[in-house]
């Protein structure tokens, strides 16, 4: 059995960051190229870079890293002049949300900021790509999320389960996720402990589970109930929204994380994204990641364990290259990895969740689901 770990705990003083810290660090920033102004230097703008020139696996921290690489924007550069001014704009626009307390999604501040600059045919912004680009410089430069500079992104994700949050920007509203029908509460992009409060979590872990069918199932075979869990469905890949929640629940409860995937390269992907977070994210896995998630499957074993090998799927090409990829990161370099994805290129099969209907509806809710995570058969 999954050992219950519910007692809340501190969060670090990142993760606990408001408004008025957030915009502290943005004027700081503005007001340093203001004061290269007034001295009449060349004013610049810096953040790290991006890329996998600076991306690194941290062993002891088990989580992906953004290094110390840094890039300098000067304004007096024709090459850099018009992303300077994007930076600026857009930097101002944020320091006047957090003022506000005002939040925008990242399709609004683009459409907000968007405009013919005065006596020119030029553009603030000729498409959404350029302001976006802009936004993550920003979010490396003063060292946090977007989520926290007042901007979100689509949301995406569903919570299930006895927990009971505080939504501090809709009058204090508070409920349960148990009482909100079958679908559960839609999660938000925004998920900082300013605006919901985690207030009480009466289970014994967290599963996070890859399609909205298998959330839906469990849900219907009363899975949480009976074996006293949190569920959050993510419909594919997690959104930034789910996957700060999935943090924020272990870190402030140590509640332990159990991932539910296909078993393809994709799946296993989610999983290693929920875990040990992912490149393009990688200056952000102190607020996302989960070290110390388990996967409970499916996995390839599964496959002659409980007599599949009819309801299995070919791989495509792919699929092939994107498992050889999986095996040569650090994160995947385990024994039980590295034999379940060797068995998926050997074989050229995945399994996906909906499979185990094949042996009846309710025995992914009766019978693999309790079983393994009652015996911890996870894949380390």
């Amino acid at each position: 059995m999954v050992e219950k770990k519910v007692k809340k705990q501190k969060l670090e003083d990142h993760e606990v960051e408001g408004n008025k810290d957030i915009a502290k660090r943005v004027y700081e920033k503005l007001d340093n190229i203001v004061t290269q102004i007034k001295n009449n230097h060349n004013p610049t703008f810096t953040t790290k870079v991006r890329g996998l020139s600076n991306v690194y696996y941290d062993e002891k921290k088990q989580f992906i890293q953004l290094g110390d690489k840094q890039v300098t924007r000067p304004f007096l550069n024709l090459g850099a002049a018009r992303k300077f001014m994007q930076t600026m704009i857009v930097a101002d626009k944020c320091h006047e949300y957090l003022l506000h307390d005002k939040t925008a999604s990242i399709r609004e501040i683009y459409y907000e900021l968007k405009h013919t600059v005065k006596g020119t045919k030029e553009n603030t912004f000729d498409g959404q790509e350029e302001s976006n680009d802009v936004i993550v410089d920003l979010e490396h430069s003063v060292n946090t999320i977007r989520e926290k500079l007042g901007l979100q992104a689509d949301p995406k994700g569903s919570l299930y389960g006895d927990i009971t949050l505080i939504d501090r920007k809709h009058e204090n509203d508070e409920f349960n996720a148990s009482k909100l029908g079958r679908g559960g509460w839609s999660i938000m992009s925004r998920i900082e402990p300013e605006e919901i409060e985690i207030k009480d979590v009466n289970a014994d872990y967290l599963l996070v589970v890859e399609t909205a069918a298998m959330y839906g199932r469990l849900i219907e075979e009363k899975f949480p109930k009976q074996n006293k869990c949190i569920l959050i469905g993510t419909s594919g890949q997690a959104a930034r929204g789910s996957r700060r929640l999935i943090h924020r629940l272990n870190k402030e409860f140590n509640l332990p994380v159990v991932v539910f995937t296909d078993g393809d390269p994709y799946g296993w992907y989610i999983y290693s994204v929920i875990k040990s977070g992912s490149m393009a994210l990688a200056a952000h896995s102190k607020f996302l990641a989960v070290p110390d998630a388990k996967f409970v499957g499916m996995t390839l074993t599964d496959v002659e364990h409980y007599g599949l090998e009819n309801v299995t799927e070919k791989m495509k090409d792919g699929d092939v290259k994107r498992a050889k990829e999986l095996m040569n990161y650090d994160w995947f370099k385990s024994a039980g990895w590295q034999k379940e994805i060797k068995l998926a290129i050997e074989k050229k099969i995945r399994i996906e969740q909906q499979a185990l209907a094949n042996k009846s509806l309710d025995f992914v809710a009766k019978e693999y689901l309790p079983k393994k995570i009652e015996n911890n058969i996870f894949v380390e």
